[in-house]
């Protein structure tokens, strides 16, 4: 498991990006199961996620971050990474972020691919 903490912050809000080799909705959901293993990411706002798999499919998870999962996923389509789950961890702040959520997201995603190399 590759994770980053502390990507970013904004207005008080926390994040950090985790990702890891997955290639089915079982992975996904046994790769969620670990992370949340740690009680500082099962305590967490949101742990949104995506995943492009080899055979095409398209998995993701807002976890109450409505379109968040959407934004991953299409960063891993354009970066044509496959069979890698990318999950952005938000602990809120207090203060809403409107569509800069968005930008926080993609803040983690950039990230997490620049790791990956």
């Amino acid at each position: 498991m590759l994770q980053i903490k502390n990507v970013v912050s904004d207005r008080g809000s926390k994040y950090a990006v985790s990702g890891g080799k997955v290639t089915d909705q079982n992975e996904a959901v046994a790769f969620l199961k670990l992370l949340k293993r740690d009680k500082k990411f099962a305590k967490a706002t949101h742990n949104t996620w995506a995943v492009l798999t080899t055979d095409g499919n398209r998995l993701k998870g807002d976890d109450g971050e409505s379109g968040a999962g959407m934004v991953i996923l299409r960063m891993l389509e354009r970066a044509n990474v496959k069979d890698q789950i990318i999950v952005v961890t938000r602990w809120y702040g207090g203060t809403k972020l409107g569509g800069d959520r968005f930008r926080r997201v993609q803040d983690c995603v950039r990230a997490y691919l620049e790791e990956l190399g």
